[in-house]
């Protein structure tokens, strides 16, 4: 579903602030993957997933998606492949319009628009019966304008926006990094069980080590824009935080991970 051949990233090339992001990274999912993604401060994650997303074009290697090389494709052209969720609740959803407007428009991305009736009592009901999933009580407040919203709730909703078309690819950017630990784990609860209703190819960054442990069916680590560590299966379930950061130490041939990586 995701096939990544050796790319690169280089920022400010030739000036004194240049900075080669992503070395020579590789990385292929399966159908259905579900892989948290971790490292350091600099370690290369966000330039990971904004250089799959199309927010700006690698300087070397391939993308595809789905078996569709989207390598020199914009932006905009991916969107069609790819749900994302930002690290900022403010992010993904409109704040002046109502829950079930903002599912409303989700749910009509990459459609004509027409002149029929705005939404229909069908989609209300689906609407509702989706928003359970998040078990945050927003089924009952559909009419709410999500400007009124907790940040987590907003995020679940965004969560919720992003995988309702079922997108070939969920990228997660430290989803629950701007939330306080008990919102942030009813978020990836509704994660864990969107993704594993649906099925969905994911890759989700996240500095919480015990999380990228729990969650998902593969793990990969970042360091200095190279992945040094790639663990699946039974191997990642029995993991502990501390093999993993001995893993770390091992890989890098380091034993600094950051303060964020530790606390996290």
């Amino acid at each position: 579903m995701l096939d990544v051949k050796n790319i690169r990233k280089t920022f400010n090339a030739g000036t004194v602030n240049e900075k080669a992001a992503l070395r020579g990274v590789s990385l292929r999912l399966e159908d259905g993957d579900f892989v948290t993604v971790i490292g350091g401060n600099g370690a290369g994650k966000s330039t990971l997933l904004n250089a799959i997303a199309g927010t700006w074009l690698v300087d070397e290697g391939s993308i595809s998606i789905g078996g569709t090389d989207v390598t020199r494709l914009p932006e905009h052209k991916r969107a069609q492949y790819i749900g994302r969720v930002f690290q900022d609740p403010m992010m993904g959803t409109a704040a002046t319009m109502q829950i079930e407007e903002n599912l409303a428009l989700a749910a009509r991305r990459g459609r004509a628009r027409t002149l029929r009736r705005g939404i229909t009592r069908e989609e209300r009901e689906k609407y509702r019966e989706l928003l359970k999933i998040l078990d945050l009580g927003l089924e009952d407040r559909l009419t709410t304008k999500v400007g009124l919203l907790s940040g987590g709730q907003r995020q679940a909703l965004t969560l919720l926006m992003a995988t309702l078309k079922r997108p070939q690819l969920l990228l997660l950017d430290e989803h629950t990094a701007a939330l306080d630990p008990k919102t942030a784990a009813k978020v990836l609860d509704a994660t864990e069980r969107i993704v594993n209703k649906d099925k969905l190819t994911t890759l989700m960054i996240t500095h919480n080590m015990k999380d990228a442990i729990v969650h998902g069916n593969r793990l990969i680590m970042m360091y200095e824009g190279r992945i040094v560590v790639d663990v699946s299966g039974e191997e990642k379930k029995k993991l502990t935080v501390e093999q993993l950061l001995s893993l770390f130490s091992k890989a890098s041939g380091s034993d600094e991970a950051d303060d964020k990586l530790l606390l996290g």
